[in-house]
């Protein structure tokens, strides 16, 4: 097998495209053919040494992926070779081949494309768990989500319309703007050139969103707040924009909302069934055309390096995918 391998978490320029031996699977594990892998913000701040898990060294990155079981391990009875899976290792994904926890692949239905199941479970759950579970958003609601044009964001806006809501997209550029357009926002901001809070008014005819879905933080974070409505609750998704914002507290007291976190990784740990459940329900939503991951673009994954510096850019539209 073959695999980007991490010594030095220094940066995108040391990771070198390794051969490796092809592992065998332990106890409650299964080897995987990788078809496709995504990139998540993570990845990048992993190699940078810059991210909350450290990984022990050396390391593959790659946290989402998708693929086609090889072999199972000691123990493994609801995963067969042969089966396609996607999966949210944390690790792993950029290679040919990985061992993964079997507990952690969720078998994809026929016509579940490995492009399109490599970019769902972390956008779509971390989106699902904030906007239903956290938010408890309401058929007839208004949301604004913040760097809606990215993974996360074009989630949040699909699952939003699917339980009712009005949602209006703010983002960087026009052509991300009409991107959400096209996949169901109800109105859009360009906050290069719009101001947020007064754009947020007009739309809301001065009440605000109910929601606000913010993976952004910095300099957009205090505005948005500003703009919520009466008993808004304003996520916590993430902090895409590099500085962790200070909130005035008074502006929760004024607004009687709430400041509401958003940790979908330890919400999956700490309540799998209900994990679980949810996984079911964005499956079902998929097969009934509901939802569909936003793909900027593939790449083969001999130009990781080169997906990295799009990524780091701020040009990605939804995902971009890494296939073999």
């Amino acid at each position: 097998m073959h695999a980007w391998l991490c010594r030095e978490p220094t940066g995108v320029d040391a990771l070198a495209w390794t051969e490796l031996p092809t592992p065998t699977p332990g106890a409650g594990e299964v080897l995987v053919e990788i078809h496709a892998a995504s990139l998540n913000f993570p990845d990048l701040l992993m190699v940078q040494n810059k991210y909350q898990i450290k990984p022990p060294l050396p390391f593959v990155p790659g946290a989402e992926w998708a693929g086609t079981v090889q072999a199972v391990g000691e123990g493994v009875t609801h995963l067969r070779p042969g089966q396609s899976v996607a999966c949210l290792s944390g690790t792993g994904g950029f290679a040919t081949h990985v061992v993964a926890p079997a507990a952690r692949c969720m078998p994809l239905p026929d016509g579940f494309p490995a492009v399109d199941g490599a970019a769902f479970i972390m956008t779509y759950a971390t989106s699902h768990h904030a906007l239903m579970d956290r938010a408890a958003l309401r058929s007839g609601e208004t949301v604004l989500v913040l760097g809606a044009a990215g993974g996360v964001g074009s989630a949040a806006i699909q699952i939003a319309k699917a339980a009712g809501a009005r949602v209006i997209a703010a983002a960087s550029s026009e052509e991300k703007c009409e991107m959400c357009r096209k996949i169901g926002a109800d109105a859009v901001i360009d906050y290069s050139h719009q101001d947020l809070r007064e754009a947020v008014k007009a739309l809301s005819d001065g009440k605000g969103p109910d929601v606000v879905y913010d993976p952004v933080g910095g300099d957009l974070a205090e505005p948005a707040f500003r703009s919520i409505a009466w008993r808004g609750r304003y996520l916590v998704v993430g902090f895409a924009a590099g500085p962790i914002p200070a909130l005035p507290l008074n502006l929760p007291l004024l607004k009687g909302a709430s400041i509401v976190g958003v940790f979908w990784g330890e919400f999956a740990k700490r309540e799998p069934k209900a994990n679980a459940a949810m996984m079911g329900e964005l499956a079902q939503w998929y097969g009934q055309g509901r939802i569909k991951p936003v793909i900027d673009r593939t790449m083969p994954m001999s130009q990781l390096p080169a997906a990295f510096a799009r990524m780091a850019s701020r040009s990605v539209m939804g995902k971009l995918v890494l296939v073999n």
